[in-house]
This record gives structure tokens, C-alpha cells and sequence, in this order.
């Protein structure tokens, strides 16, 4: 992709690389790439596709692509990744945010609360977006991963929520003080033995911490079952993100813990993505 080539032909040959590499969306990836690589927005790609590439642009380019032909993550190539409208840092070092996700903050927003507390807190994005869509709220987010807690830290420094938020290492509740009116989690819950039907994208390059328990991808939901009741306000809600197939099983282990009003919220695939409770 070096030489006299247009913004135009240096996307579709690079299309077409991603495309043989076995990348899902390699046009739509090309043409992100190209934006960063040119550090313009991607809306503006359109506008310099006649345009031939400078020569620091397009060895840019050769790079982010070949990354990507080797299934590195968009997001880690650019820095960023878009959660609830909101542009959040990220790194191979805490778990994409993800669409499907939403679905949770969707369901925290159907009610008020004050007090939250975000259990594996990651990139910040459930605990930022809840606090910048609830200015009066506070919360605290937690995290075994140092890493993971200087990530969360740096987009709550990009979306003005420092002030009312607590971010701090911690083994799900060990270094919890306190009580909540709202509690949230994305746990690892991919079962050990589904691993390695992930794409590359997400089994070669985020945090396998994130993802899995190492077991049956249940072990998460009993830790936070066995320490709910201790830091969840009377009445208080506890939603929980899932994989598909474990409504059944979380709602039972949160059942067993003394939790009510058990529901499951579908994500917009129609998929079950969020099981929510309440403490008596």
C-alpha cells in the first residue's frame, strides 16, 4: 500500500487484505483505519478518497492494517471504543465495551438511584455512563486488575465524573466499605471449555480475567451472591450482565442468597443479557 496510491484504492486494497485475512466488516474496518492512520474523522474519509496519500500516512496505514490482518482488535489499533454515545479509552489490558452491554445501562436508568457500586469495573464504561447520565449519583468502582483501575480512572478523568467517583483494586467486595442502592456487574462469565470457540479478536487479545472464571462461568455470580447482602440497601437493586444460556442458573444462585423480584432483560437480538434482583 505504498506508492502513488489514492485514499480510495489504498482502502480497497486493504478491504480486500482483511477480507482474505477472515475479518468480519473489512471495508468498515479499512475505512476506521484509514481516518486514524490520517488522523481525520471517519466521516471525513469520502472527502480525500481522490486525494493520493502522503507517504507518513500511508506507512501508517501499512501498519494498521497489517495488525488488523492478524485479527488485533480495531479498538486497541485506535485507543477507543464508542459505549452509549460516549467515546471510552481502552487497551488489550480491560474488556471491550460492548453493545450488548447497554442493555444493563438501560436497565439501571429505569430507576433512580444514589449510591452505586460497579463490580469489575474494567474500562469504567458501566460506572462512567451511569454517573454522566446521573449527575446527582455517586459510585464506586472496583477491580482485581491495577491495570484494569488506572484505565476506569483515566475515563472518568474524560468524562468529568472524578468527583463522584471511587475506583480501587479489590477481589470483588474485599476492599468494599458501605452500603449501595444499586449494584452492577460484567463478570467473567465465559465457561473454560467455550474459550476456544471465541473469535481471535477477543481470545488473543483481551483479558482472559475478563472473561472467564477458568471453570464453569458461574464462579463469579456466587461471589457476588455471598457478598450482596452485606453492601446492598433493603430494597436496593443487583443487575448482572449474562451469557445467553445462563439465565436459569444465576437466577437460582440468586434465589439460594435471599434475592427477590428475580427478572431477565433480553438485549436487542433478543438474546437474555441482564438478570436483575432485588434484596428483601
Amino acid at each position: 500500500m505504498t506508492g502513488a496510491l489514492t485514499a480510495a484504492q489504498a482502502m480497497a486494497a486493504a478491504a480486500a487484505r482483511l477480507r482474505a485475512a477472515g475479518v468480519d466488516s473489512p471495508a468498515r474496518d479499512a475505512r476506521v483505519l484509514l481516518a486514524h492512520a490520517a488522523r481525520i474523522e471517519a466521516a471525513r474519509v469520502t472527502l480525500i478518497a481522490p486525494e493520493e496519500l502522503d507517504h507518513d500516512v500511508a506507512d501508517r496505514y501499512e501498519q494498521l492494517i497489517a495488525l488488523r490482518a492478524i485479527r488485533v482488535p480495531v479498538s486497541h489499533l485506535i485507543g477507543e471504543r464508542d459505549f452509549y454515545g460516549r467515546r471510552f479509552k481502552v487497551s488489550g489490558e480491560v474488556l471491550d465495551p460492548r453493545p450488548e452491554t447497554e442493555t444493563l445501562i438501560e436497565a439501571a436508568l429505569a430507576e433512580p438511584f444514589e449510591r452505586l457500586l460497579d463490580l469489575g469495573v474494567g474500562s469504567g464504561c458501566i460506572l462512567v455512563t451511569l454517573l454522566a447520565e446521573r449527575p446527582g449519583a455517586t459510585g464506586l468502582g472496583v477491580d482485581l486488575s491495577e491495570a484494569a483501575c488506572l484505565q476506569a480512572s483515566a475515563n472518568a478523568v474524560l468524562h468529568r465524573v472524578t468527583p463522584r467517583a471511587d475506583i480501587r483494586q479489590s477481589d470483588w467486595f474485599d476492599a468494599v466499605t458501605g452500603t449501595f442502592d444499586l449494584i452492577v456487574s460484567n463478570p467473567p462469565y465465559i465457561a473454560a471449555d467455550e474459550m476456544a470457540g471465541l473469535s481471535e479478536e477477543v481470545r488473543r487479545h483481551e483479558p482472559h480475567l475478563a472473561l472467564t472464571d477458568g471453570g464453569d462461568g458461574l464462579g463469579a455470580y456466587r461471589r457476588i451472591a455471598a457478598g450482596v447482602a452485606g453492601h446492598l440497601r433493603p430494597g436496593g437493586r443487583l443487575l448482572v450482565e449474562i451469557g445467553p444460556t445462563q439465565a436459569a442458573a444465576v437466577c437460582g444462585i440468586f434465589s439460594q442468597a435471599g434475592l427477590s423480584d428475580l427478572n431477565v432483560v433480553p438485549d436487542l437480538d433478543g438474546r437474555d443479557r441482564v438478570v436483575s434482583a432485588r434484596l428483601r
